[in-house]
C-alpha cells in the first residue's frame, strides 16, 4: 500500500502547486522513485503522462476562473504557466474546443478533468497469474531503436517498430539465427535524465550473430505475469494491474533493470493467445 500513498502524495502536491512550476524530479522524490520509473508507472496506471495530467488540471481550473466577471485572459494564462495569451488560447481551445473568451457565453460546453487518486480496486476479477523466477545472466540477439517517453511517444514508436520488423521479415530472420521461436520485446539501456531507453526485439541466444546486435542481461529475480487475450489490449491490461495492484499489495518493488515481454509463436489477435511480462524485482 505504501506506493499508493506516495503516488497520492504526488497528486496532492500537484493540486497544491498548479499555479507554480512543478518539477518532475521533485514528484519522483516524493514517490521515492527515479524520475524515469515514476513517469512510466504514472503513465501505465493512468493512461496519461504526468505533463498531460498537469496540463489538463490547469486548463480545467483556468476555465472555472474565466467564468468570473472582470477576469482577464492574460492574467489567467500567466497564472497557469503560459507565457503568452496566444499559447494559452491554443492549449485551451485544444482541450475545451472553444476560445477562452467564449467561456462566459451562455450554453458554452467545457471539459472538466477531475483530480485522480490511486487505490487498489477489488473487482472480483480472475486473480493474476504470476511466478517468481531466478534467472542467470543471458544474451539477447536482435535489433533495437531508441525511444523517448516524452508525451507517451514510446508507445507509438514501439508499435510502428513491431510492424516494421514483422513486415520486412526481420523477426523471422532473428528466429532462424538463434534457433528460437519465442521473441522478446525488451526495454533496456535506460537514460533516466533524458527519459529515453532502447526498445530491443530479439531472442535469447548463447552466441553472437554476424547480422544482428546482441545485448547482455544480468542475473536477476523476475516476477513473471501471464497475459491471455488479443494484443495489445490484453498485455497492456496486465501492465496496468502489475503497477496498480500487484506491486502495492506485495513486498516487492521494481529492481530498476531491463524488463521484457515474451511472445511465443501464434496468432497475437486470438482470444486465447498467451504471452508473458517479465519484470525484475527486489524485496522492499
Amino acid at each position: 500500500m505504501e506506493i499508493l500513498h506516495r503516488m497520492n502524495d504526488c497528486i496532492k502536491y500537484i493540486e497544491e502547486n498548479l499555479q507554480d512550476k512543478i518539477e518532475h524530479d521533485h514528484l519522483a522524490h516524493i514517490a521515492l522513485s527515479s524520475k524515469f520509473h515514476f513517469q512510466r508507472m504514472f503513465h501505465i496506471v493512468t493512461g496519461f503522462t504526468v505533463a498531460d495530467y498537469i496540463r489538463r488540471r490547469r486548463l480545467t481550473l483556468a476555465a472555472q476562473e474565466l467564468m468570473k466577471p472582470d477576469v482577464k485572459v492574460i492574467d489567467v494564462a500567466l497564472r497557469y504557466g503560459y507565457e503568452t495569451p496566444e499559447s494559452f488560447s491554443k492549449a485551451f481551445r485544444k482541450t475545451h474546443g472553444v476560445s477562452p473568451s467564449a467561456v462566459r457565453r451562455s450554453g458554452t460546453s467545457l471539459k472538466a478533468f477531475p483530480r485522480i487518486s490511486f487505490q487498489i480496486q477489488l473487482k472480483g476479477e480472475k486473480e493474476m497469474d504470476y511466478r517468481i523466477v531466478e534467472k542467470e545472466s543471458f544474451q539477447v540477439v536482435g535489433t533495437g531503436i531508441r525511444v523517448t517517453m516524452a508525451g507517451g511517444q514510446n508507445k507509438n514508436d514501439i508499435t510502428h517498430f513491431w510492424s516494421e520488423v514483422n513486415g520486412n521479415g526481420v523477426t523471422r530472420q532473428i528466429c532462424e539465427q538463434t534457433g528460437m521461436d519465442e521473441l522478446m520485446g525488451m526495454c533496456i539501456e535506460f537514460d533516466h535524465p533524458n527519459e529515453t531507453f532502447t526498445y530491443f526485439i530479439g531472442a535469447e541466444s548463447d552466441h553472437d550473430s554476424g547480422i544482428f546486435d546482441s545485448k547482455k542481461v544480468g542475473a536477476a529475480t523476475w516476477a513473471v505475469f501471464t497475459s491471455v487475450g488479443p494484443m495489445p489490449n490484453a498485455i497492456q491490461h496486465v501492465w496496468q494491474k502489475v503497477y496498480s495492484e500487484w506491486f502495492p499489495s506485495t513486498g516487492y518493488e521494481h529492481a530498476g533493470g531491463p524488463e521484457f515481454e515474451l511472445y511465443p509463436p501464434g496468432n497475437v489477435l486470438d482470444d486465447d493467445y498467451r504471452c508473458e511480462v517479465w519484470i525484475p524485482i527486489k524485496k522492499k
